[in-house]
């Protein structure tokens, strides 16, 4: 064999056994000017941002709470008073339909903080105005901060169910929202109006939180969850690691998506088997989808490229978003029963298109991405989207 011969030889094994470990080789990632495409609706956003007033969860006190009025406070989804019963009590459940007469105040409060500093983040990092950094910090001083005022770093009353359980694990997603917070935080930090004092007073209170998730029983239940709940969980985890600089809790999270997310609750068609036996089969599985995509945004480094980590089967991320994409491409290709739930609002501009979009370099992923609804109107849609201004990440 000649010398040209055997580098060329060398040069494909070595391919081959890289493609092996990580996956598929793919294109360089591509450049997409969010900033650009959302200018308008992010300097719209910001404008209502500067006109809320400071929000706290203590304005809206929970009745049925067994904990304080500091204490974040829901009540479970899909459970309802039993007809049958005087007093209601215990409640019981019906999956995928949402009882009106929840307690939500306290979701509500998180979701709107979050939009209004997610905007007014990504204008001050668009614009340099120091207008926007000036009521982000205020926003979040009231909420976060203020020894009266704050929410408790902590989720032990969420979710909970009357006459069964005073808060549960499964409440923990309610938070999800937060993830939009250090993201914003890390676009604010370098404004005058962010001293230094403040910044590490918001990750303090993230550190307490992370630190709750990984030692409480209900954080241990969450963690252990068998679906989407689990991935929401370490997704929250990831974002609170990442902000706090915590590389043991970074490196859980990535051996649990590889181990756990990837290895067994992913189908080989790249589907979710379990959020696809639900009454909301193709909400959950789009939910479930964007989470897998941004656990793969946050964790990747060099070293280890999530983006890129597939299993021999050929189980990774981009298989999932393959799986899912002419479904939110083209509704009626759904092949299973429409779900009982906001049916119509979905596919928004779903994160997962554009962020694996711009790492796979697929043009129709970020295409489809575009002409998506930006700001979805219907409240279940919106509560299951975590990444509201994609600017920031």
């Amino acid at each position: 064999m000649s010398l040209s011969a055997r580098l060329a030889l060398f040069v494909l094994l070595a391919v081959t056994a890289t493609a092996a470990e990580t996956g598929p080789v793919v294109a360089p990632p591509v450049v997409v000017d969010v900033a650009t495409i959302d200018r308008e609706r992010i300097l719209k956003a910001a404008a209502k941002a500067l006109a809320q007033a400071p929000l706290s969860i203590t304005a809206f006190p929970a009745k049925l709470s067994e904990g304080g009025v500091n204490d974040f406070y829901s009540n479970g989804d899909y459970w309802w008073p039993d007809s049958s019963k005087p007093n209601g009590l215990p409640y019981i459940r019906r999956d995928g339909e949402t009882n009106p007469e929840n307690f939500s105040q306290h979701r509500l409060a998180v979701k709107t903080l979050r939009d209004s500093v997610a905007a007014l983040a990504a204008a001050y990092k668009i614009t340099g105005d120091e207008k926007y950094a000036n009521k982000a910090a205020e926003l979040l001083r009231v909420f976060f901060l203020d020894a009266k005022l704050r929410m408790s770093p902590h989720l032990n009353f969420a979710q909970a169910v009357p006459g069964v359980s005073p808060g549960r694990g499964i409440g923990i997603i309610d938070a999800l929202h937060l993830i939009e917070i250090p993201a914003a935080v890390k676009a604010l930090e370098r404004s005058p109006a962010f001293s230094a004092g403040l910044a590490q007073d918001l990750r303090g209170w993230f550190r307490e939180l992370a630190e709750w998730m990984v030692t409480s029983k209900n954080g241990k239940e969450e963690a252990a969850a068998k679906n989407n709940h689990a991935v929401a969980f370490y997704l929250q985890l990831a974002v609170y690691a990442d902000f706090i600089g915590d590389q043991a809790k970074l490196a859980a999270c990535r051996k649990q998506y590889k181990e756990v997310f990837v290895a067994k609750q992913m189908g080989l068609d790249g589907g979710f088997p379990l959020e696809l036996a639900r009454t909301k089969p193709y909400g959950y599985s789009i939910f479930q989808l964007d989470n897998m995509v941004l656990l793969c945004q946050v964790l990747s480094t060099k070293e280890d490229n999530l983006w890129l980590y597939t299993l021999p089967d050929g189980r990774g991320i981009r298989k999932a978003v393959a799986f899912l994409y002419p479904f939110l491409a083209d509704k009626s290709k759904w092949t299973l029963k429409p779900d009982v739930q906001a049916w119509e609002g979905w596919p928004a501009r779903q994160p997962s298109l554009l962020f694996a979009g711009r790492q796979f370099g697929e043009a129709t992923y970020l295409e489809l991405w575009k002409k998506l609804p930006a700001d979805p109107t219907d409240p279940e849609v919106q509560r299951n989207i975590g990444v509201t201004q994609p600017v920031l990440w």
